[in-house]
C-alpha cells in the first residue's frame, strides 16, 4: 500500500437497541474514529493494510444482548462495554484480510461507565471503538507486557484526537 494513501475501512453498522444516536451521527463518528486510528496505525507502527480497503462491522445494542454473546462466545456470564470478534486471528504487523470482523457495543455499561469516570459519553466510546478495533488487527492485553502495548497505541491514539488518556491513574487492564 502507498504509505501516503490512508487506510481505507468501510463500516457496516447496525443499531439494535432503542437509545443510542441517530444511525447518520453514529455512522459518521464511527469513520472518523477508526479512519483516524487506521491512518495512525499505518503512520507510526507500518501497519500494513489492502490496497482495496477492508471492512468492519459495528453493532450497537444493549446489554441484555452482550450479554447473550458474551456467554455464548466467551463464557462469561454479564454483559460488558465491548467485544471485538476478527474475521482471521493476526498479530500486529500482520495484513488483514477484506474483512476484519465485527465490534459489538452494549449501551448501558458504557453509558453507566462514562457517568462513573465522569467522562463525556462520546470519548469513552470512542476510547471503546479505539479499542475493539486493535483487537481486530491484532493487539490484546492478556499479558502485561501486550497490555502495555495496547495501553500506549491507544493513549496515543486518542491524544491524536484529542482525548486525554483513558488509563490515567490506574492500573493496566
Amino acid at each position: 500500500m502507498n504509505s501516503k494513501m490512508p487506510p481505507v475501512i468501510r463500516i457496516e453498522l447496525a443499531i439494535d437497541s432503542d437509545g443510542w444516536p441517530a444511525e447518520a451521527l453514529l455512522r459518521g463518528f464511527c469513520q472518523e474514529t477508526v479512519s483516524a486510528t487506521a491512518g495512525f496505525l499505518a503512520r507510526t507502527q507500518g501497519q500494513p493494510f489492502p490496497v482495496e480497503g477492508s471492512e468492519l462491522s459495528l453493532l450497537f445494542t444493549d446489554d441484555a444482548a452482550v450479554r447473550t454473546v458474551n456467554r455464548q462466545w466467551r463464557d462469561q456470564d454479564k454483559p460488558t462495554n465491548v467485544l471485538s470478534f476478527p474475521v482471521m486471528p493476526l498479530r500486529p504487523g500482520d495484513t488483514p484480510g477484506p474483512m476484519l470482523g465485527d465490534i459489538v457495543f452494549a449501551l448501558e455499561t458504557i453509558s453507566s461507565e462514562a457517568v462513573s469516570l465522569d467522562i463525556p459519553f462520546d470519548d469513552h466510546l470512542t476510547h471503546l471503538l479505539v479499542h475493539g478495533f486493535l483487537h481486530l488487527i491484532g493487539y490484546d492485553h492478556e499479558k502485561e507486557r501486550d497490555a502495555d502495548v495496547m495501553e500506549s497505541l491507544e493513549t496515543r491514539i486518542l491524544s491524536a484526537l484529542d482525548l486525554s488518556d483513558p488509563y490515567e491513574n490506574s492500573d493496566p487492564v
